[in-house]
């Protein structure tokens, strides 16, 4: 029973827990959402994307450029074992971090 080092630094357990909410989200809601600068997200993101965890998307709203993220296959089921093993480890204590 591992915690994914991937997922498991905070910003990008951030980044996971809301894109597993949503079909895709764009970079300045994530940005907002979590309280980090356009460069942390960034690295989080790309670190991500190495893993095979997320999917970056660039194009346009108009004439302005926009980045949205989603998470892969791959992602979701990374994150649901992620969850699962959390559980593991708290469970003795009486705690859950899966609805009851």
């Amino acid at each position: 029973m591992e915690l994914d080092p991937v997922i498991h630094a905070p910003t990008r357990l951030q980044i996971v827990s809301v894109l597993a909410a949503a079909e895709e989200a764009e970079f300045g809601f994530v940005r907002d959402t979590l309280g980090v600068s356009d460069s942390v997200l960034s690295k989080h993101a790309s670190a991500l994307e190495t893993a095979g965890y997320v999917r970056i998307r660039k194009g346009y709203v108009g004439k302005r450029p926009r980045t949205w993220f989603s998470l892969t296959e791959q992602g979701r089921s990374a994150f649901a074992e992620y969850v699962r093993n959390l559980q593991k480890i708290v469970s003795p204590s009486g705690l859950t971090v899966l609805p009851g």
